[in-house]
């Protein structure tokens, strides 16, 4: 049977890759030098496109395939893919949803323990000796404080059952009220007016760039806490650094960015804030269903039996 050509658009684990060249023919154009020359060689023939759920799929790109017939997304992000076009022309889309869900919600819960009680700031005082002078000083707690939820998708309900398991009451926001015992807020200021902490678990893209900005958070306040574990487009990092730095918050605990890898220094310098190199779903087991579900959405449907995991 013949390997099926795909196009490889971001760096992927070799616990993916080795899955991906047992049946297809990879061609990498994240790492080509020669992108167009490669595009111009490989890209009539492609059928398939693996990508990262933080890469983009431009239709420029798109439109040079003109065999293409499904995209496999190895996230459960897909703000990079034109989905709208994609449907227009036939093309399938494919993410890694719900495997991920329990590992984000942990990473956003222990930014939410290492900004209240000062965590990072207590391990670095302690290495550097000054336990030896006196004791830290004394951080927050967090039983009886209000959790704001932006999103409350699959990822928003396991982040507020964990806060509400540290004695947290739970607010949320989204384009709809839904049936769950937490407390509703009207708009985005309102939420953050009730918040200690500001949770963001929304969908990135387009329509929620820049969603948290300078007027959510002055709402939020100089006792409020922005936690983003959803996408770096959907904060104004440059509004947020100025409420950081002038005490409009009191921190934020990130594990995305705007432009990543690439990290503000002026964001780096902000003490009150805790910085992680985006691994919200980062753990063996978790990548490995991901990669799971990349590959039998590929071979399912190129076998023609229903794909496992569609966008659409």
């Amino acid at each position: 049977m013949d390997k099926t050509p795909a196009l490889i658009l971001a760096p992927l684990p070799d616990f993916l890759m080795q899955p991906l060249l047992a049946a297809h023919v990879c061609h990498d154009y994240f790492h080509a030098q020669d992108k167009a020359g490669l595009l111009a060689q490989v890209g009539p023939e492609i059928r398939a496109i693996v990508m990262a759920g933080g890469s983009v799929a431009p239709v420029a790109l798109l439109e040079q395939l003109p065999k293409l017939e499904i995209m496999s997304v190895f996230g459960v992000g897909y703000d990079g893919v034109p989905v709208d076009w994609c449907k227009a022309h036939g093309i399938r889309v494919t993410n890694t949803p719900d495997v991920l869900t329990e590992d984000v919600a942990d990473t956003a819960s222990a930014l939410v323990l290492m900004t209240s009680r000062r965590l990072v700031a207590a391990n670095r005082f302690l290495h550097a000796g000054s336990w030896l002078k006196g004791a830290f000083p004394l951080a927050h707690a967090l039983h009886g404080k209000r959790a704001g939820i932006v999103g409350l998708g699959r990822i928003g309900k396991a982040i507020a059952r964990r806060l509400e398991a540290h004695g947290m009451q739970i607010y949320y926001h989204g384009r709809t009220r839904q049936e769950v015992g937490w407390e509703y807020a009207d708009s985005l200021v309102a939420l953050a007016q009730a918040a200690d902490f500001l949770v963001v678990a929304c969908p990135g893209g387009a329509a929620t760039k820049h969603l948290i900005n300078a007027e959510v958070l002055a709402a939020l306040g100089a006792k409020g806490t922005l936690i983003n574990i959803a996408r770096g487009s959907v904060v104004d990092e440059a509004a947020l650094i100025t409420a950081l730095q002038n005490g409009t918050i009191r921190g934020a605990g990130l594990d995305v960015f705007e432009n990543e890898p690439q990290v503000p220094e002026a964001l780096m310098q902000c003490e009150n804030a805790v910085l992680l190199p985006h691994l919200g779903s980062g753990t063996h087991e978790t990548r490995a269903e991901m990669a799971r579900l990349v590959v039998e959405n590929l071979a399912a449907h190129f076998s023609g039996a229903a794909l496992l995991t569609p966008v659409c």
